[in-house]
């Protein structure tokens, strides 16, 4: 990365987290960062770009200070020890970040956006999962989602005790601490039935996907994105077919719902277009 884009960005963050991203504006970003504004257009078309741009280079940034231990030859649970303090000690070196996400207005939750954070969240249960199931083996395999989610709760709750107070904690006894509670968790398991199974989550983060589809966009990004998806698939003539007749309902000035409904059951049976079916049904208020 240049250095130019990179000063764009930590002056958009910095910017972001006091201000918000809707009252921040690029001649702001550009007088923050100390480059004129057709800089800033050689690097990023808009600020939406930015925001993506900002979002994967610290998400980035933070892999890869997690990827460097595992080049180590370390014990499980020694490795998640130094991975879970390099993870702290990144969040507080780098906190506008951690504040612009928490800031409401901050994430404009555009399509692009959406689709990053539920990816990055998954990745990130899954990293978790992985250091446990390395740790813990079997006796753990039932629980992952559970003890990954508790976890989650564990370290962003006492991360937003760091950023208020820093000096209040040692992360290195914090961290010993918190596995030490994980241990517990393991041992208190056994017997339990598993909440958060592998199946149930996956069909919240489709859920939340179809969600986040059908609050804030519109049909024609919905339709754009269902198409590019049938014309990956094989064998997908009447799926497109119907997408067509579908496309032209949603264009009239008065969709007719009958035909709608009638366009949408014929989408199921395809899992890939779930999320997408069910984010035009809601829009609609189409019962499936």
């Amino acid at each position: 990365m240049k250095e130019k884009e990179k000063a764009i960005i930590e002056a958009a963050i910095k910017l972001y987290a006091t201000k918000g991203f809707a009252s921040t504006s690029i001649q702001e970003i550009v007088s923050e960062s100390g480059i004129s504004k057709g800089a800033f257009y050689l690097y990023f078309k808009s600020k939406d770009a930015l925001l993506i741009a900002i979002l994967e280079y610290y998400f980035d940034y933070i892999e890869k200070k997690l990827e460097a231990y595992e080049q180590e030859q370390l014990p499980p649970r020694e490795k998640f020890t130094l991975q879970l303090t390099a993870l702290f000690t990144t969040m507080l070196e780098h906190k506008e970040f951690i504040i612009m996400q928490s800031r409401e207005q901050a994430i404009p939750l555009n399509e692009e956006v959406k689709e990053l954070m539920i990816r990055k969240y998954y990745e990130a249960q899954v990293y978790y999962q992985n250091s446990l199931r390395a740790i813990y083996g079997k006796k753990a395999e039932p629980h992952l989602w559970d003890l990954a989610l508790m976890l989650e709760g564990f370290f962003n709750s006492y991360m937003k005790l760091l950023l208020f107070n820093p000096d209040g904690f040692k992360i290195d006894e914090l961290v010993g601490y918190i596995l030490r509670r994980v241990d517990s968790l393991v041992d208190g398991l056994k017997g339990e039935n598993p909440v958060a199974s592998e199946e149930k989550v996956n069909e919240l983060i489709k859920k939340s996907k179809a969600f986040f589809m059908a609050n804030g966009q519109d049909i024609k990004s919905i339709i754009k994105k269902m198409k590019h998806e049938i014309f990956s698939l094989d064998n997908n003539e009447d799926l497109i077919v119907s997408l067509d007749v579908l496309e032209s309902e949603t264009e009239r000035e008065s969709p007719r719902i009958a035909v709608i409904q009638g366009m949408l059951s014929n989408f199921k049976g395809e899992p890939s277009l779930d999320a997408y079916r069910e984010a035009i049904a809601k829009f609609y208020h189409v019962k499936e």
